[in-house]
């Protein structure tokens, strides 16, 4: 067992950050805790860590009860979303920092750094200083000075959240290859649905506190337990049970309100069986699909995404009337306003 949460809790004043959480983050699976701000993700990762102290519950690290160790005795890497680098030493000195105060043999250390640098891939920097690399090889050297000391357990607290884009989707893909390496026991936060899809193994979603749901990537879309977990992960349109769309196909809803995913959206030029008339309102070119705003004659309005191929056959244009229907949806027999985000 790589980590264990049981029944943890953590309050900061009147804010209960941490509500009787449990998870279980088995040896060396890559797992992402996802969530918006404020939902608990980074006090439940720092809780791990040992940073803080949880009011209640005990954490398990490797089998081990290490609820009251300190950090150091935790054995566990740590990544934050600054990289915290020395400035004043090169990127083979920042790698090797930790096992230097470990007093490790001068050739084991040198052995370790050079297999990090491959690792990371800056086999050819290694004699740079931090100011002269880009942001994302920072954020490399960061997470090698973390496995330095062969953690049995690494924590990555939104460690892409400073780069852009570009940079951010290019570690996302490393990250995961370096994972498939080293096989180390990772958690990290993100609030960022599309990176914690690509990346990990397991998400777990959190809410005001508390777990919604665990489960691979595709458990998550396809089967989501709650209004929350469909609402964050991948876009959504809301709509009322009695909108037309529904009552045409005879869609029975087991609440007042039914998630209808933009891609479960069936757009035809003529009446079809079961379809309802929408009027087309926009259409936004997204490189690589389609989204088309529509509105239903009783007002209600929703997207949906078609790629490019199905765009070219139907030709939509502004204020065209076409046909709908959906080929899924989900309703909730229990929905509040929980799942807003």
């Amino acid at each position: 067992m790589g980590i264990q949460v049981d029944q943890v809790s953590k309050r900061f004043g009147a804010f209960q950050a941490v509500d009787q959480v449990s998870l279980t983050v088995e040896t060396g699976a890559l797992v992402a805790l996802l969530g918006p701000s404020g939902s608990g993700k980074s006090t439940l990762l720092r809780l791990i860590a040992g940073l803080d102290q949880p009011d209640g519950g005990r954490i398990f690290l490797t089998g081990r009860d290490s609820t009251h160790e300190s950090v150091q005795q935790r054995g566990i890497g740590f990544v934050f979303q600054h990289y915290a680098l020395f400035k004043h030493l090169t990127v083979r000195q920042n790698i090797g920092f930790g096992l230097e105060i470990a007093k490790q043999p001068k050739p084991r250390i040198q052995n370790r750094v050079n297999e990090l640098l491959e690792l990371i891939q800056l086999q050819s920097l290694g004699e740079r200083y931090p100011a002269q690399l880009s942001g994302g090889q920072r954020q490399r050297v960061a997470l090698a000075r973390a496995l330095a000391l062969e953690p049995q357990v690494l924590l990555l607290d939104e460690p892409f959240g400073a780069l852009d884009a570009k940079v951010r989707k290019d570690l996302r893909a490393w990250l995961r290859r370096m994972h498939d390496q080293s096989h180390v026991t990772t958690v990290f936060v993100t609030h960022d649905q599309e990176e914690a899809m690509e990346v990990s193994d397991q998400v777990v979603v959190m809410n005001q506190g508390r777990v919604e749901q665990v489960g691979s990537p595709a458990e998550l879309y396809d089967d989501p337990a709650t209004p929350f977990v469909i609402s964050f992960i991948g876009a959504v349109n809301v709509l009322p049970s009695h909108a037309e769309i529904f009552q045409r196909s005879g869609y029975e809803a087991k609440g007042h309100q039914v998630f209808l995913r933009p891609n479960d959206v069936a757009i035809a030029l003529t009446p079809e069986r079961a379809s309802a008339l929408a009027t087309v309102q926009r259409v936004i070119h997204l490189g690589w699909e389609i989204q088309v705003e529509l509105q239903l004659e009783a007002g209600q309005s929703f997207v949906a995404h078609l790629t490019r191929e199905q765009f070219d056959l139907l030709n939509l244009q502004p204020l065209q009337i076409v046909y709908v229907k959906p080929k899924a949806a989900r309703s909730f027999a229990t929905v509040g306003n929980d799942y807003q985000i």
